[in-house]
Parts: C-alpha cells; structure tokens; sequence
C-alpha cells in the first residue's frame, strides 16, 4: 500500500520529534520515530487491525500512550492524518 501523509501529519510529526529532542532527549526521539516507522509497516501490510474511530472510517494506532496516530484506508492507500497528542482535550482534534 502507498502510504500518504497530510500537511497536518508532517508537521504534528515533525513537532513531536521536536518536543522529544527538547524535553527528553535524542534517544527518545529516535525510539519515536522507530515507533512510527514500526506502525506504519503493520498498517501498510494489516490496516485493519486497528480500531475504528467513529469518525468517517478513520482508524487509530497508538504509537505512544501520550500519541495516537489517525488514518483513513483507500482503496491502496494509506492517507496518515495526525499525530494527535493524547492530553489535548478531544474537542480540538479536526480532520
């Protein structure tokens, strides 16, 4: 499967590796995206082993506790919608 990410995917990504790097270390950066990258290879091959979000069939992974990872399964792709930070009140979250 082709695996697309959004604009808002990118930069939630981008913004989380960020906050890893600042807040923690390099370290748990890295494991981060080694998480991400593990995800994406199980959703390519079994999508469907995640769970439904009850919004527009969009599933959900959890990469990390605080990290939920939304995406949509069309046709052969993958569209990976956001990196969504758990804490955030659930209210704030847009697809």
């Amino acid at each position: 499967m082709q695996i697309i990410w959004s604009d808002e995917a990118i930069a939630d990504y981008h913004q989380n590796i960020d906050y890893f790097e600042k807040e923690w270390s390099s370290q748990v950066a890295l494991e981060f995206i080694e998480d991400v990258e593990a995800a994406i290879e199980l959703i390519k091959r079994h999508p469907a082993l995640y769970p439904l979000a009850d919004y527009r069939k969009i599933r959900k992974a959890v990469i990390r506790k605080q990290i939920t990872l939304f995406f949509r399964v069309q046709d052969k792709r993958v569209q990976l919608i956001r990196f969504w930070n758990n804490y955030q009140a659930p209210e704030k979250l847009k697809f």
